[in-house]
């Protein structure tokens, strides 16, 4: 298979008829076999996979131009935010701000560091992240919904309990971590959210609480939300780990790989399932 084709798959395991912006072939290839698959690829990632004799690296965080189109992709939250119960015009207005921040800090990157490697290196490169975080986050909606059907009055706790069966949760060192209410707070309507390039925010995340959610289940959320999220007193907000949540829609993508025939190691963080 080539770089182009690989990539197509991608798209088609993840239900995509387009390429998202912080997603694509980055340096082209043919004749691919033996992948090398990581979370984040730089350039001593590609050296050391060239050296073990690998066709082709995937990234999943972005790379090159990629990397300063992440904030276009942010307009999948509102897509999910209505999912959710938010109207459209207040999930647009509750990212918008946190949109913008994505832009300004992407802006000044060093966004072609591994992208120029790979061209030296002559190594095929593709990134791969909005596709893997649609299957992560499908995934454990569907998976949560499942565990906790017949538990109307389910605990925080036994939302942890759920994700710590999942082996890439229960293989990582950071497990997953209660960031707002208490293990013994009531879960509520439970709603996973990890797709759309990064956080959306304290704003984004109090229009999902007003929305009727009582626990978020994300990958990663930074303090300033934290803070903001207590103080705004309505939800739990439950971090399942971010290398973790990665690994799991990345294994499901390497599955469909492996199933064309083709060879994938996980390297750089990607955890085994």
């Amino acid at each position: 298979m080539n770089t182009q084709e690989i990539f197509e798959l991608a798209l088609q395991v993840a239900g995509l008829t387009e390429a998202p912006a912080d997603s694509g072939v980055i340096v082209p290839g043919d004749n691919i076999k033996k992948i090398a698959f990581g979370i984040d690829v730089d350039t001593a990632e590609l050296m050391l996979a060239k050296q073990l004799g690998f066709d082709c690296v995937i990234t999943h965080h972005p790379h090159s131009q990629n990397r300063v189109d992440l904030y276009k992709v942010m307009d999948n939250q509102i897509e999910r935010m209505v999912e959710a119960g938010v109207p459209i015009n207040k999930a647009q207005k509750a990212l918008a701000d946190r949109k913008e921040q994505v832009d300004r800090n992407m802006h000044v990157s060093n966004y072609d560091k591994a992208a120029m490697a790979a061209k030296l290196l002559n190594m095929p490169f593709i990134g791969i992240h909005s596709p893997t975080d649609l299957l992560v986050e499908d995934f454990l909606q569907e998976y949560l919904d499942d565990k906790l059907k017949n538990k109307p009055q389910a605990l925080v706790q036994d939302v942890i309990d759920c994700l710590m069966e999942l082996p890439e949760y229960k293989n990582s060192y950071a497990q997953p971590k209660v960031r707002v209410g208490t293990e013994r707070s009531y879960a509520g309507k439970v709603f996973v959210t990890m797709a759309g390039g990064t956080s959306g925010g304290k704003d984004v995340m109090k229009a999902y609480f007003e929305a009727g959610v009582g626990t978020l289940v994300v990958m990663h959320v930074p303090d300033d939300v934290v803070k903001a999220v207590k103080e705004q007193n309505i939800g739990n907000v439950v971090v399942a780990g971010h290398m973790a949540s990665d690994s799991i829609g990345i294994n499901l993508l390497i599955k469909a790989f492996e199933e064309k025939g083709l060879e994938v190691t996980r390297f750089a963080g990607v955890i085994e399932p």
